[in-house]
C-alpha cells in the first residue's frame, strides 16, 4: 500500500489485513507502525503513529444532507470533506464508528462498538453509544 496508493511510508511493522476499503486514497494518511485489522472503512483521515484499529470499524467524513423534508434525502446531496484526526498511541475497538470532523487525542482507548461523536481527549478511554468518557489513563 505505501508505494501503490501513497497514503503511508513504507514501515515493516506496519500491517494492514484483508478487506480494508479506502474509499479516497488522496485523502487518507496513514503513519508507522500501524495495525489496521480486517473489514475497515476509511473514508477520509489522517492516522498517526503506533494506532490500532480492531476489525469492523468505519470511520467516516462524509454525511447526506437531510436538512430538507420536501426533497428526498438522497436527492439532497452530500455534506463532504470532515477529515477525521487519530493523533498517536490510539487503539480503537471492534465495531466502533468514528463521526465525520472528529479529533481523536493523544493515547486515547476508544472501546469495542462505541460511537464516537464528539472529539475525544487525549489519554481518556471512551465507550458507549453516542460515547462517553469512562476514565483517564493518567
Amino acid at each position: 500500500m505505501s508505494k501503490v496508493m501513497k497514503i503511508m511510508p513504507y514501515d515493516s511493522k506496519s500491517m494492514i489485513q484483508n478487506n480494508v476499503y479506502i474509499s479516497s486514497p488522496g485523502k487518507v494518511r496513514i503513519g508507522n507502525n500501524c495495525q489496521i485489522n480486517e473489514n475497515v472503512f476509511i473514508q477520509g483521515a489522517t492516522i498517526g503513529n503506533h494506532v490500532m484499529i480492531a476489525p469492523n470499524v468505519a470511520l467516516i467524513s462524509n454525511m447526506h444532507n437531510h436538512n430538507l423534508t420536501d426533497i428526498p434525502m438522497n436527492l439532497q446531496g452530500k455534506v463532504t470533506g470532515n477529515k477525521i484526526t487519530i493523533e498517536d498511541d490510539v487503539w480503537i475497538g471492534r465495531n466502533a464508528i468514528i463521526m465525520p470532523g472528529i479529533v481523536i487525542g493523544k493515547g486515547a482507548i476508544i472501546a469495542a462498538g462505541a460511537v464516537v461523536t464528539k472529539d475525544v481527549p487525549p489519554y481518556t478511554i471512551v465507550g458507549g453509544v453516542p460515547a462517553k468518557q469512562l476514565k483517564r489513563r493518567k
